[in-house]
């Protein structure tokens, strides 16, 4: 029997920059032939689309998959398992499967799909990466303490859950075999081995932590961890774990504000920020076309921060239509938040 093809599954909350982290993989794959499966959340596949026009030599559009009904931890028999069979009937299957699963993904219920009789004697998985964001972790957005939690439960009656945020994160953390600290370029080293302990601290094992800038890391820290993940689930406890795993989004909504030519990225971004900040948006993500440039504008945003850069021409003849993708909380305003946007 042929030795399995690994796979990496890649987690992180939205904007890590998991996607960034698989591009630079990517790059320097050094020939092995690598397929990944994309799990986007939202009604336009951006992260798919980034990596799909990425121009590095040796990628085909058949290699990346996107998986977008929903996230995979809700539609593993669906979605994830016909794809992963299909990428391993191929005549010259991968070398190595990587899988970007949504910012908002349990990791569990995914590792327990490589025991699925299908698929468990030809794929196995090699490592769960969680890509945290450093200088959002840093300042204590989803670094939320479960006993304080539990008391302003008990002390407030509009607070009838725990934060979804934070036990995603939570989550996320105890099924890794290695975390990547990714932006480290953001933060001084004082606030970057306060992260090391505080993260240690909050896995029950021993696993590696890697800062990064730009997901910048080389190809061989991140693949062959040989951890065979799929067979050590005990040892990554999940706050879901004795409940049924069958669980709803409702806590996020997505939608797609289109957006004209524009002037000049700068007035953008200045819009963004601004509606980010009225209406507390986790995430913008997007491509524009800018007046006068041949190049398009590609966005993104992770609360009040903003990158943009010209990543690719515009297809010859091809409708220069822009789009913003908006992920936040259930409530978003859409209607205000798309004429701050749309300026």
């Amino acid at each position: 029997m042929s030795a399995k093809v690994p796979a990496t599954i890649v987690t992180g909350f939205l904007g890590a920059g998991k996607t960034t982290l698989l591009r630079h993989v990517l790059a320097n794959a050094g020939g092995r032939r690598i397929a990944i499966i994309v799990n986007e959340f939202g009604a336009l596949g951006i992260d798919g689309e980034t990596l799909r026009s990425c121009g590095i030599e040796g990628c085909e559009d058949d290699d990346i998959i996107e998986l977008a009904n929903g996230c995979l931890c809700c539609t593993v028999a669906d979605d994830f398992l016909p794809a992963i069979e299909a990428l391993l009937d191929r005549a010259r299957p991968p070398e190595h499967i990587l899988i970007e699963t949504s910012g908002l993904a349990l990791p569990k219920p995914l590792l327990k799909a490589f025991g699925w009789p299908s698929i468990r004697s030809r794929v196995t998985v090699d490592g769960v990466i969680a890509v945290v964001d450093g200088p959002a972790v840093a300042a204590g957005r989803f670094a939320d303490d479960p006993e304080a939690v539990a008391r302003q439960r008990a002390e407030d009656a509009s607070a009838d859950h725990d934060n979804p945020l934070a036990e995603v994160y939570e989550d996320q953390l105890q099924s890794a075999d290695m975390v990547v600290l990714n932006k480290a370029d953001l933060m001084d080293d004082a606030t970057i081995a306060r992260l090391r302990a505080e993260i240690g601290a909050a896995i029950n094992r021993s696993v590696k932590l890697v800062p990064a800038r730009e997901g910048r890391l080389d190809p061989a820290v991140l693949l062959g961890l040989a951890a065979a993940a799929e067979d050590d689930l005990a040892s990554r406890p999940s706050h879901h774990d004795a409940e049924d795993l069958a669980h709803e989004h409702d806590d996020f909504e997505s939608f797609v504000v289109p957006v004209a030519e524009i002037d000049a990225p700068e007035a953008l971004i200045e819009r963004l920020a601004a509606a980010t900040a009225a209406h507390d948006i986790l995430r913008t993500k997007g491509f524009v076309a800018v007046r006068g440039k041949p190049m398009r504008l590609a966005v993104q945003g992770v609360g009040g921060r903003f990158r943009h850069q010209f990543d690719q021409p515009w297809a010859a003849g091809a409708d220069r239509a822009g789009h913003i993708v908006v992920i936040g909380q259930t409530g978003l305003d859409r209607a205000a938040i798309a004429a701050a946007i749309a300026g």
